[in-house]
């Protein structure tokens, strides 16, 4: 077995931004896994939260050996992004290899179009104002906030889209009085879901803390290790690939939090196509399904992923799986 990996860039449509920093272009990694005669892609997204560089990545990914499956992968390489791509691009050659589908292999109902959030990037109140109503038409609308003058913003995003539901982002934004402060105006303002508030490492306050919308556990859940110090603060539980380190966990992980009273919503990093292809598979039954990487980007993949009215909709043979 072959393991390659590259480095592409895909430019954004515009500049993004969050409480962490803003980008112009999605940097991320490729792995093509060759056996057989076959060949299985992923793609993840290094992430400096986790103190993940693309040359990190690169690195752990150089140290597998020759020979290895998925299971044994799960013990090779911890969760993050370097097992994420080498995970997908197992299950991508498995299911080539089969002529199955990968949905058909996990032993999961077929996808079906998911309705996905639209991100709308950190600004001032008129300029955020301004993408929601030009993004008006969308169903959920999901604003990265985290600053300690977010109600404006707030304010000017659902003057913008009155009909639109609103999640919001707070990338570990606010403190405990913040979050405090602000969580009486949240169901006022069509508030459904809130990510994150609070560092990860200071979320304990939430425990007791009144919760009139539900609140997502982002920063905070990784994998199944992850799940016994949810409880008590959170009511949802936000899967990334690139966190879970690839769809083998991530489907361990779904079923553990719904079996412990979670539910679920299936996130992503800025990277294309083929790294949301994946996640469609944990998108079905969701709460909330937030594949829009592809749409902020400026480029994408042949074979790309259609959005339509319908939603995100699961990826053809020639993208992945």
């Amino acid at each position: 077995m072959q393991i390659d990996v590259t480095r592409d860039v895909f430019q954004l449509a515009q500049v993004f931004t969050i409480s962490r920093g803003s980008r112009t272009e999605a940097q991320v990694l490729t792995v093509t896994v060759t056996g057989g005669g076959h060949m299985g892609r992923g793609e993840c997204v290094p992430y400096a939260r986790y103190d993940e560089t693309l040359g990190s990545v690169e690195a752990q990914i150089a140290g597998l050996p020759a020979t290895f499956d998925r299971a044994a992968l799960q013990q090779m390489l911890p969760a993050g992004a370097a097992r994420n791509a080498v995970d997908c691009a197992l299950w991508d050659l498995e299911a080539k290899r089969s002529g199955k589908r990968v949905w058909e292999l996990a032993g999961v109902p077929a996808p079906a179009p998911q309705i996905t959030a639209f991100t709308l990037s950190l600004a001032e109140p008129d300029m955020m104002r301004t993408q929601a109503q030009k993004h008006s038409h969308r169903p959920l609308l999901k604003i990265k906030l985290g600053t300690p003058d977010d109600m404006p913003r707030l304010e000017a995003v659902r003057a913008g889209a009155p009909k639109s539901d609103i999640i919001i982002d707070a990338n570990e934004g606010w403190s405990a009085e913040v979050y405090a402060d602000l969580a009486p105006h949240l169901l006022r303002l069509g508030v459904t879901l809130v990510e994150q508030p609070l560092p990860a490492g200071e979320d304990e306050a939430l425990i007791g803390m009144a919760r009139p919308v539900p609140l997502c556990a982002d920063e905070s859940c990784h994998d199944r290790a992850s799940l016994a110090a949810l409880r008590g603060k959170y009511d949802v539980v936000n899967i990334k690939l690139d966190k879970t380190g690839g769809l083998t966990e991530a489907l361990a992980l779904r079923a553990a939090a719904l079996a412990q009273g979670y539910e679920i919503m299936v996130g992503c990093m800025v990277g294309s196509s083929l790294a949301m292809a994946p996640a469609t598979l944990l998108a079905q039954g969701a709460r909330v399904t937030d594949l829009d990487g592809p749409l902020l980007l400026a480029e994408d993949r042949d074979n790309a992923l259609q959005y339509d009215a319908l939603g995100v909709h699961p990826p053809s043979r020639g993208l992945w799986g």
